[in-house]
């Protein structure tokens, strides 16, 4: 079983038990109701069967889904699964954004991003914003947790919660290699080994994938990306002949990037003529970054009953994204989201952008947007549980220490530009001219949460606890060298309780009814006296089996008292990270998940289809004005943007024991981008959508397979959104083919 879970030796043990309760209705009844219980805390459901007997809406990614298609891109991977909003950005899923049951998007930052139950936004309580983000191709499994059952997982808990599970520790020794190749000069090579003996277990896994890009620059210049990652896990189980058992596991992770990668977009006009050209100004954009993980987790089984984890971890992040910020034209200086917005008016600025002019010196910024980030902590959960007659019993309660801090160290080379569109740099920066500034976070955090399960009733309440002390240091611009003699502090302190409370009923073994409330919570800004964004969540829900068919029906409804936006450049802002106050939004929608298996089950093929469906509706309650370029001037009654109202996804597989073909469509429904309400205008709107992507396997034999992949089946064009600055295409027709071999 997943590692996590209670062994099987309990569970017959405890099936044996439940039969002499309910011997009348039969073994298959008790296995039904068994629970399961997790014990380590790198993982919130471990499988599909803890998912969906959660008292809160729960949604489990197997390692069979994740490779049907073996996606290396995160946004394709989570679209599968009801309640996740995405806009993309770069076409690869490099940096996403995230939204869960209405969130704001921007760069996943109001959402709770983890891997193996560790936090891993580069800093996420004082700048949440997630610019790295754990390459998917190499996770075992993903699970996301929506609704009143995740209180225990923060700082944010108003969407729900994101977990990766990287590459477990295999029971006996074994690996894999997968490679692959394709159009635009993409490829992949992911080789991982491992095993266990006696009382020691390790694996290792290397990934490396990268691709030219699919859009063009006028110097021929590739647009696109390389990545590496680097996993090794050790175990071991300390003093294996004692009662009480205990191990010491250690992860180290490494992965680096380099990407050819612009915040710039393009004018409607020529997303219309052609949507994957790039201009000239943009051609020395690129970002750089490097990774580091380590972790080191005790597992403390005192008895089968009563276990402990505790887990230390550091993260380390660092990049430079080196990229065009803003234009001068006759000494007016504009940033490229302004240019871009109304390149008519600006028609001189936006000749610089095109490189059709020789332009002075100093006409474009090209900024260092440099930052280090690192975040710390430890962390513990215990998990005891127990039996009393018929009544199960589990009680969970988690402590958590963390530190993380954003460096800022910043500064702008400055260029002119040819009629040829050759680009010279005429100034260079001084580092630390342009941001100079230390953002930290100190949160000590703790949870307990109750499960009671008392013939088909279970009951979750739960409360969290953060206390939080956020700090900006700014040296400003004039001191380089920080002796601090212009130094500026700020600090903020938030202290909340965040209740919770899940509930189901279990009707017979087809049908449940689940529902909840909790307290919504995300962390302000540093900002003295900022209040952090605040909400009543409420869900009612039902899972069912009629017959072949199973589903999950959820209706949701989010009450904001106090919703929270960021100044980021990645929505068009100026960069600050400053929070502002967006007042109150009401959020409500509907999730559908169905699954059926056309064929009978003596059949010699299987054709699994599934159905997600998400309804979302927003209004904001009261009237503000905003000068970040993600919202815009809100009245009463507006849309939030970035939010589709409808948005659907569907697969069909064919499945045998040679081969297997799996197809999957997908419908992202029209968006605005400025809050509004009525009809979109066309300067506002990011049009609806619907890509299909295809991939075959044939099973040579037991270990090697050939693998084929098509992303956007129909070659739709598209446009994904227009933050930045301008409209960005998503990922045009791919082709790719590989090979796995396992042994």
């Amino acid at each position: 079983m997943k590692k996590g879970l209670i062994t099987l030796t309990a569970l017959f043990s405890i099936t044996l038990s439940a039969q002499k309760k309910e011997n009348q209705k039969g073994f298959l009844d008790s296995i039904q109701k068994l629970d399961e219980i997790i014990i380590s805390t790198n993982v919130i459901l471990g499988n599909k069967y803890v998912a969906k007997h959660r008292t809160g809406s729960a949604y489990y990614l197997s390692p069979k889904e994740l490779q049907k298609f073996n996606f290396s891109d995160v946004n394709r991977a989570l679209r599968t699964v009801p309640g996740v909003t995405i806009y993309e950005e770069d076409g690869f899923g490099l940096r996403p954004n995230i939204s869960l049951r209405g969130t704001s998007p921007e760069r996943s930052s109001k959402i709770t991003l983890m891997e193996d139950g560790v936090l891993i936004a580069p800093a996420p309580y004082s700048a949440s914003s997630a610019y790295y983000f754990p390459t998917i191709a190499r996770m075992d499994a993903i699970e996301v947790l929506k609704g009143s059952s995740q209180v225990q997982y923060g700082p944010s808990t108003t969407g729900g919660a994101i977990n990766m599970i990287s590459a477990q520790i295999p029971s006996e020794f074994g690996g894999k290699v997968r490679a692959s190749y394709g159009s635009f000069n993409s490829s992949q090579l992911h080789a991982r080994i491992g095993g266990s003996k006696n009382n020691f277990a390790y694996v290792l896994e290397y990934l490396n994938y990268g691709s030219d890009g699919f859009k063009t620059l006028q110097s021929g210049k590739n647009t696109g990306f390389n990545k590496n990652d680097v996993v090794a896990k050790f175990r071991v189980n300390l003093f294996p002949n004692a009662t009480v058992k205990q191990s010491l596991e250690f992860k180290f992770q490494y992965a680096d990037e380099v990407g050819n990668e612009t915040y710039l977009g393009l004018t409607e006009n020529d997303f219309k003529t052609n949507p994957f050209f790039r201009y000239a100004a943009s051609n020395n954009d690129k970002m750089t970054t490097d990774h580091t993980q380590y972790m080191l987790t005790h597992k403390l089984e005192l008895s089968k009953n009563l276990k402990i984890t505790t887990t230390g971890y550091q993260n380390n992040f660092a990049r430079n994204w080196y990229k065009l910020n803003d234009v001068t034209f006759n000494g007016e200086k504009q940033s490229i989201a302004n240019v871009l917005e109304d390149p008519t008016t600006l028609s001189n600025h936006f000749l610089i952008i095109e490189g059709n002019v020789n332009s002075a010196d100093d006409a474009l910024g090209v900024k260092a947007n440099n930052r280090k980030y690192y975040s710390q902590g430890i962390q513990t959960k215990l998990d005891y549980h127990w039996y009393n007659g018929n009544v199960f019993h589990d009680l969970e309660i988690g402590l958590r220490y963390h530190y993380d801090e954003e460096d800022r160290f910043q500064w702008v080379d400055e260029y002119s530009i040819t009629n040829t569109g050759n680009m010279a740099l005429t100034t260079t920066g001084i580092a630390g001219t342009d941001a100079n500034r230390i953002s930290s976070a100190k949160a000590f955090s703790s949870y307990i949460t109750y499960k009671l399960k008392y013939n088909n009733w279970t009951f979750t309440p739960g409360v969290r606890y953060e206390n939080i002390t956020l700090q900006r240091e700014d040296f400003g611009k004039n001191d380089v060298t920080r002796t601090g003699a212009n130094l500026s502090v700020r600090e903020n302190n938030v202290d909340v309780f965040i209740p919770g409370m899940g509930a189901s009923y279990k009707f017979n073994n087809d049908f449940s009814l689940f529902g909840g409330i909790h307290k919504g919570f995300s962390p302000p800004g540093n900002q003295d006296g900022e209040k952090p964004e605040e909400s009543i969540n409420y869900e009612l829900g039902t899972r069912f089996n009629l017959g072949k068919l199973k589903g999950e029906f959820v209706g949701f409804f989010n009450d904001y008292s106090n919703l929270l936006g960021s100044d980021l450049a990645a929505t068009g802002g100026t960069g600050t990270l400053d929070q502002f106050n967006a007042g109150e939004v009401n959020v409500n929608g509907v999730e559908l998940l169905l699954n059926y298996n056309l064929t009978s089950e003596d059949s010699k093929f299987s054709l699994p289809i599934s159905f997600g469906y998400t309804f979302t509706n927003s209004e904001f309650q009261n009237s503000f004005g905003s000068s970040d370029s993600l919202w815009g001037t809100i009245a009463a009654g507006d849309e939030m943007p970035y939010i589709p109202a409808h948005q659907f996804n569907t697969a069909l597989s064919l499945e045998h024991k040679d081969f297997e073909i799996n197809i999957n469509g997908r419908f992202n429904g029209e968006f605005r981008t400025l809050a509004g309400t009525g009809s979109i205008p066309n300067n506002e709107k990011v049009a609806s959508n619907f890509v299909v992507d295809l991939s075959g396997k044939y099973y040579v034999n037991k270990k090697l397979n050939l693998t084929a992949n098509i992303i956007n089946l129909l070659d739709n064009t598209y446009a994904v959104s227009r933050v930045p600055a301008g409209l960005r295409p998503g990922h045009p027709f791919g082709i790719y083919g590989g090979l796995e071999f396992r042994f």
